[in-house]
């Protein structure tokens, strides 16, 4: 497998024209159709919203082919422990809240204090090169650069989909002979200094009809119950009686002091 490119990265804010090519096809089938459901993203995403924040999203380059965007890591400010906006912890409902909060902190004129992290998506010939870890570098970097001292970051463990019955806690906590997590992406975090705070249980809730299911996943949804779907860290909770099924997707807190 060929080894991690050489990126030039930029924020939004530095290469504007960038932003249409961070929300290209090759970039939505990087993760699981129904994964884009969530309506709370809407806040950040959605035009006018993400004008406000184009200087914490990052697109990254490859040298060797200038024109090709491989990766992009996106993340938000928001008041943390400031004094004034009452929030001490870290939410449960983490990526869901994160959002949330950044929102009504831009609309009140509230100061933000610290930085969440949102995501760090890589297009799929560059995946396993070891770009993620430069996109999270970078995230990095770019929060000293704005002035703050903290990233935070609701993170969705890359391997627990392969067994998504397994308690999520017991999950994050479990270690190799290292001492470095199981997971591989926590194990990136961990090598940077990042350090697990809390699980994040209700991170992103993601619901729909059974036909949208259908449609999202293939699936025929056609008892209720929980059911396992490709790409899900836990089940999907199904109700035929009530024509829906809900995804709860746990995440879990990581700090980085930068």
């Amino acid at each position: 497998m060929p080894g991690a490119p050489q990126l030039d990265i930029f924020t939004l804010a530095q290469r504007p024209e960038l932003r249409p090519r961070i929300f290209s096809a090759e970039f939505a089938a990087a993760v699981p159709e129904f994964m884009r459901h969530d309506p709370t993203a809407e806040l950040y995403y959605a035009s006018p919203h993400f004008d406000r924040y184009l200087g914490f999203a990052l697109a990254a380059l490859d040298r060797d082919e200038p024109d090709r965007v491989v990766a992009r890591a996106m993340s938000v400010p928001f008041a943390f422990r400031d004094g004034t906006a009452g929030r001490e912890e870290l939410p449960d409902s983490g990526w869901d809240e994160i959002i949330r909060w950044a929102h009504q902190d831009a609309i009140t004129g509230r100061q933000p204090t610290a930085i969440s992290a949102l995501e760090i998506m890589v297009v799929g010939p560059y995946r396993g090169r070891g770009v993620s870890g430069l996109m999270l570098a970078a995230m990095r970097e770019n929060a000293k650069r704005l002035g703050f001292t903290d990233l935070y970051a609701p993170v969705r463990p890359s391997d627990k989909h392969r067994e998504p019955r397994t308690s999520f806690a017991e999950y994050v906590h479990r270690t190799r002979g290292d001492r470095l997590p199981h997971d591989s992406w926590l194990r990136v975090h961990a090598r940077v200094g990042g350090t697990i705070v809390k699980v994040a249980p209700c991170s992103m809730v993601i619901a729909g009809t059974l036909a949208e299911w259908s449609h999202w996943t293939g699936l025929p949804f056609a008892t209720s119950g929980e059911i396992e779907v490709a790409g899900a860290l836990s089940p999907v909770h199904v109700n035929l009686a009530q024509d829906h099924a809900v995804y709860v997707e746990p995440n879990v807190w990581v700090h980085h002091r930068v």
